[in-house]
């Protein structure tokens, strides 16, 4: 009883925040982000109480999680990926990015090889998929600190809206503010690694900057990004920001 009593407080909380944010969207877009935000802990928290309910009472219910790779380090050519020993990824480039692979929920062993090796992975990591949750798997950093960086994508949107985060990936990037085009800011200093939550919005073709955060500096024009309605998305920076390969975004759906 009192775990439905926190389910119910969570919602309600997210329904208030949920208001507040769409009466400020046109308003004040600062104050549409704080309480959107506000809104999405508190329905995370629901969500994430009626989960645990669900598999406690019938774990043979739980739903399957899904799983993808982003290959997002400059510094290395192609990779093979195995999951539990299997390859699942051959010839896997930079800037390329898997479909979403279905997977029981438990742990699992990444190897992530040079192509066409199988002697010394460039990195091997234990990830935990829970059920029913969607991610993204990114290689990622410089050749001398690769990391395997795990992302839960958000794809649900509601009916003929649209949403966005933005993921940082650039290794020498500095932390950057993501805002409108000579705009107000959306995404406020995030750091390399770094994913925001997403932001709701009408469905629009919008062009974006990406400045040294807390400075008027853009370091990269992100052009005419076109959010349909009824999708979610991912921007994501790669590349470097003193050399080679440039600095430049992707834009994933999820």
């Amino acid at each position: 009883m009192a775990n439905s009593r926190n389910q119910n407080d969570y919602l309600q909380k997210a329904a208030m925040y949920g208001l507040l944010a769409d009466y400020y969207k046109y308003l004040d877009p600062n104050m549409h982000v704080m309480y959107y935000h506000k809104h999405l802990r508190n329905l995370k928290k629901a969500i994430q109480m009626m989960r645990s309910d669900t598999v406690s009472a019938n774990p043979a219910t739980a739903m399957p999680s899904k799983l993808r790779f982003l290959h997002a380090s400059p510094d290395v050519k192609t990779v093979d990926i195995y999951v539990n020993g299997s390859r699942v990824l051959r010839d896997f480039a930079y800037k390329n990015n898997s479909s979403h692979m279905q997977l029981p929920s438990g742990k699992y062993q990444v190897d992530v090889y040079p192509a066409g090796t199988d002697a010394k992975t460039v990195i091997s990591k234990k990830i935990t998929v829970e059920p029913g949750r969607i991610y993204t798997a990114v290689i990622s950093g410089p050749e001398n600190k690769l990391r395997l960086l795990t992302f839960e994508d958000q794809p649900q949107t509601p009916v003929g809206e649209t949403k966005v985060r933005f993921i940082h990936l650039s290794p020498d990037a500095p932390a950057v503010d993501i805002a409108g085009k000579n705009g107000d800011i959306i995404f406020p200093n995030v750091s390399f690694k770094q994913a925001t939550t997403y932001l709701a919005l009408t469905p629009m073709t919008v062009t974006l900057e990406a400045r040294v955060a807390g400075t008027k500096n853009t370091v990269l024009t992100i052009p005419e990004v076109r959010l349909e309605p009824n999708n979610a998305y991912s921007i994501v920076a790669v590349g470097t920001a003193k050399g080679e390969p440039p600095l430049e975004v992707l834009l994933l759906q999820g």
